[in-house]
């Protein structure tokens, strides 16, 4: 399998968790497309992924995956033991649902507010800008980090018990949010202890430091 993203990307960092919380690593080849470049709207790699965006996961039989619900998906169910997706019905509608949740009002929000609200990729990248948009998905981030603060005040994982996609997602909204000065609020201490267990965890620590990283594209 190759996956193509770029390695500090918060979006590819979703997949590089889930692949490490799967031992998959030695199965992939990561080939670097370079988003500073604007390498992902080339015509090239829009024959890949028509939405333009990373990361990209290549199969052996030449079919591409994009999107990183559905990556995770795929590599979860691959050894038949889903565990970051969840095991019962229940599981999964609570995992989907929350990680939906992080999606809309986390990581999407930090992601609008770097390419409206900050130069984001450079004018070479960034086509058109609504910084007054921006600004505002900034403030609704924000307040994102409050709901997933008090649903951490009641439960150690954002979906429940465990460790799961949700968790994955919201951590990869921390990333971008760090990213472009957007830090979690003082008084969200849940969400903020939270971030700092995850950080512990092999999976988000080592992810920019996985094998087989090419510098192709």
């Amino acid at each position: 399998m190759k996956i193509y993203d770029w390695h500090t990307g918060p979006y590819p960092a979703r997949v590089r968790i889930a692949l490490a919380e799967k031992n998959l690593q030695p199965l992939v080849t990561f080939i670097s497309v370079n988003l500073w470049k604007g390498e992902h709207k080339t015509p090239e790699f829009l024959a890949k992924n028509y939405s333009g965006t990373l990361p990209v996961l290549e199969l052996e039989d030449g079919s591409f995956i994009a999107e990183c619900t559905a990556i995770t998906e795929y590599l979860d169910a691959l050894d038949g033991l889903p565990t970051l997706t969840g095991r019962t019905p229940r599981e999964k509608g609570m995992i989907h649902m929350m990680s939906k949740r992080a999606e809309l009002e986390l990581l999407d929000a930090i992601s609008v507010y770097f390419h409206h609200g900050t130069p984001g990729l450079g004018p070479d990248v960034e086509i058109y800008q609504n910084p007054e948009w921006g600004f505002r998905q900034r403030d609704k981030a924000i307040r994102g980090m409050h709901y997933f603060n008090d649903v951490l005040e009641k439960q150690p994982f954002v979906a429940g018990d465990v460790f799961s996609m949700a968790d994955i997602t919201t951590i990869g909204g921390l990333i971008f949010a760090e990213r472009v000065d957007v830090p979690v609020p003082q008084e969200c201490g849940a969400l903020r202890a939270w971030y700092a267990r995850m950080q512990e965890r092999p999976s988000v620590r080592n992810r920019v430091t996985m094998s087989k990283l090419t510098e192709e594209a």
